[in-house]
């Protein structure tokens, strides 16, 4: 299976404040992240994430995160990959690492991947889907900010770990979220 997630941000005690999630502290929120991760995705599994992995963390954090996940990773940088650049980070636990990936799913759809929501993307007037983060649950909490996502129309989803209950999400999932737009 193919699964999709961003803006994990691993290692970032405010981001449990600032975003308002569940957990008493980071040791927490990492321990249950890892968790939900793991009881979806396999090692048989590819998995995108679209940035934000890790943040305030180092390498060495990074590294030991990384063994923990299941599936093949890929990543997709956002704003907060500083890691990337720690010498001691083995980026051989990533498959690969892009700006911007263009996934070619079953059926010849195309999925634009990328950190930041975007109001035209390739092939949006085509049936292309667009996958982003970066937001975290700022459409929900502020609608002033839910109207401009609400811009990018129902092709546009963000799998950021925020509005997806701390879970990866699938493209099986997706796929069923927009044909039942339709």
């Amino acid at each position: 299976m193919i699964f999709f997630t961003a803006d994990t941000h691993f290692c970032h005690n405010n981001i449990i404040h600032s975003c308002e999630r569940p957990f008493v502290d980071v040791y927490e929120m990492n321990h249950i992240m890892i968790e939900k991760w793991n009881s979806y995705v396999t090692d048989r599994d590819e998995i995108y994430i679209l940035g934000d992995f890790i943040y305030k963390g180092k390498g060495k954090e990074a590294n030991e995160i990384l063994s923990k996940l299941k599936g093949k990773k890929y990543l997709i940088k956002g704003n907060h990959e500083k890691y990337l650049d720690d010498p001691l980070f083995d980026i051989n636990l990533f498959e690969w690492i892009k700006d911007y990936f263009i996934l070619k799913a079953e059926g010849g759809i195309d999925i634009v991947l990328f950190h930041y929501p975007m109001l035209s993307w390739y092939k949006s007037y085509y049936g292309s889907i667009h996958l982003y983060g970066h937001v975290h649950n700022n459409g929900i909490k502020n609608p002033e900010f839910r109207e401009k996502l609400r811009l990018l129309g129902p092709r546009a989803i963000n799998v950021g770990v925020d509005v997806n209950d701390f879970y990866p999400v699938s493209l099986k999932s997706i796929i069923e979220k927009i044909n039942n737009f339709v």
